[in-house]
């Protein structure tokens, strides 16, 4: 196993993403969450991974859960990282969020807390004096943030007086959009860069095309509308021409390509010991520069289409603006109160 090593917290650089436990949108079933779930964080354990990522928005709870009952015998070889949801990021409501987790969890302290997304609503120095005093009492060690620009991540950290340990963000190589400014900026200051979604939901594993796609959720993201599958083509044929040279899965070789960038801890579901196994062998596969400048060369070429996930995320946004401005018209008289 490869290990992200930042002032003094060390992470392997493949993680385990648990969404899936217990969240009715994946489809796996009830047996998942009661057996196979502790199954494959044993698993992972035994295979080096410590980065056992959850969210109190997974399952409303139950993954937390599941993580908790998985390690209740090996909490020392954890890294355990939680997300509180942003619905009123401040301090009363943070630390109750956090307390709920970490029982949740069967922990005493929480390894890595993130705010879950920006609230455009709540100003961030709130949130940030919330999860400082988090820090102090020892309910949290490391503080991080999901989903920010690299301006709120820097502004997080200044309104914190001390160290934002980590960004979890989408990337992978059909969305490469923070190698702008926020994975430079993580590389040169020591800070981290959670990748969630590597595989951009499945898409590069190579399995779907138009005539394949998954049921679910995932059906209906842009990422598998028929025409971002055939842009993806170039990229996942890219994938298994150079995983057949390595013996390889275009899985893996997707994966390798992310924890080749430093600083870097990518956080890949699994459904089955089996495909933990294989995401966890992506960290002993080395590619060459001639392997990274193409995928870098082919990736660029990709551009997601607008389609009806696109337009959801309008009318989302649509809605998120209505709210926060009908927020707003509530927060000014009780601001005094917090």
């Amino acid at each position: 196993m490869r290990y992200v090593d930042v002032h003094g917290v060390k992470l392997s650089a493949i993680g385990l993403g648990t969404w899936q436990f217990g969240s009715k949108e994946w489809n796996y079933g009830s047996s998942y969450e009661e057996k196979e779930s502790a199954a494959i964080v044993h698993k992972a354990l035994d295979l080096g991974v410590n980065v056992i990522d959850t969210a109190e928005a997974y399952g409303w709870g139950r993954s937390e859960r599941a993580v908790g009952r998985a390690i209740v015998s090996r909490r020392d070889e954890a890294f355990i990282a939680t997300k509180v949801f942003p619905v009123m990021p401040v301090e009363p409501v943070i630390k109750d969020r956090a307390r709920r987790s970490a029982s949740r969890l069967g922990v005493q302290s929480i390894d890595l807390y993130q705010i879950h997304w920006p609230n455009p609503v709540i100003p961030l120095n709130l949130t940030m004096r919330a999860m400082a005093s988090l820090q102090r009492s020892d309910l949290v060690k490391n503080i991080g943030v999901s989903n920010f620009s690299l301006a709120l991540w820097q502004q997080a950290e200044r309104f914190l007086s001390g160290k934002v340990l980590s960004n979890q963000v989408r990337y992978n190589l059909l969305d490469r959009r923070i190698e702008n400014n926020v994975l430079p900026w993580a590389e040169e200051t020591g800070h981290v860069v959670i990748a969630y979604s590597p595989l951009a939901q499945g898409v590069l594993s190579g399995r779907y095309s138009r005539g394949n796609i998954p049921t679910g959720l995932r059906a209906y993201t842009a990422a598998f509308q028929p025409e971002n599958l055939d842009k993806a083509i170039p990229v996942i044929d890219a994938l298994k021409r150079i995983a057949l040279e390595h013996g390889a899965t275009p899985t893996q070789v997707a994966l390798a390509w992310l924890i080749s960038k430093p600083n870097v801890v990518v956080i890949p579901g699994a459904s089955s010991i089996s495909q933990l196994q294989a995401n966890v062998e992506s960290a002993q596969l080395d590619l060459t520069d001639e392997d990274i400048s193409e995928l870098n060369d082919v990736s660029s070429i990709y551009k997601l289409s607008s389609g009806l996930t696109d337009q959801l995320t309008r009318a989302a946004r649509a809605g998120q603006l209505l709210a926060s401005r009908t927020l707003k018209r509530y927060i000014r008289p009780v601001k005094s109160a917090w």
